[in-house]
């Protein structure tokens, strides 16, 4: 008998034959899964049981997926993939806007879904042991998944967590826009770099500090650490 005990994951799907496929290939890859085929019956599975991530479908009978990815991730970074009929651009970027991880279309493989959550859930897991960030005034804590910005806490998705994180640890050094996307989305994304520039703007927005983050024309960006600050 397999035990399952590992992640936990929440389907939003509201085709039955769909989340019944991927229920059971998550649960023999070791994820313990919920499902629910409506926004009423996610939301309070979310509140419930406090999923490790989730797979969440844009078309649903009681409302807009995307609707349902901004309300969860009004108190929420919980990882999230968008799983979806809808291969658009400007839905992928509508997604990506609102929070989501990654994004996936159907049909679809089992597999790379399988490898796209523990993708993600491996970049979280790997920010988290980080410990104590500083960039000038900017303090992360990796451990608590926290920001604050001269001693005043700001909300950050999980992506601008994660993308925050990553040029911090290499800060001083110039991380190519292809690098990103590879240390924080984990695999090939549809969006390409363009996401990686949507990211940044929204971090430098919320943070109010944009000369922190250095853009090199044509590469990607860097972090800068405020003259005051730097070694002589």
């Amino acid at each position: 008998m397999v035990v399952v005990n590992g992640p936990s994951v929440l389907i939003v799907e509201d085709e039955e034959g769909i989340a019944s496929f991927v229920r059971a290939y998550l649960e023999r890859e070791g994820f313990r899964v919920s499902w629910a085929a409506t926004s009423a019956e996610a939301l309070a599975e979310f509140n419930r049981e406090r999923p490790q991530l989730i797979v969440l479908d844009i078309g649903l009978p009681d409302g807009d997926g995307f609707d349902l990815c901004r309300r969860m991730r009004a108190g929420s970074i919980v990882p999230i993939i968008m799983l979806t009929a809808r291969d658009g651009e400007a839905d992928r970027i509508g997604g990506l806007e609102l929070g989501a991880d990654d994004y996936i279309t159907k049909p679809f493989s089992p597999g790379e879904l399988v490898a796209r959550i523990k993708a993600v859930l491996r970049r979280t897991e790997t920010v988290a042991q980080g410990g104590t960030l500083i960039l000038g005034d900017v303090i992360v804590d990796a451990d608590a998944r926290e920001v604050t910005v001269s001693g005043h806490p700001v909300e950050l998705r999980a992506r601008e967590f994660d993308l925050l994180a990553c040029l911090i640890q290499n800060k001083g050094l110039v991380v190519s826009r292809d690098r990103l996307l590879d240390k924080v989305w984990g695999l090939e994304y549809p969006a390409g770099t363009r996401t990686v520039d949507v990211h940044i703007a929204q971090l430098r927005s919320k943070l109010g500090r944009p000369e922190l983050i250095q853009t090199i024309r044509r590469v990607g960006y860097k972090a800068i650490q405020p003259a005051s600050q730097r070694t002589p």
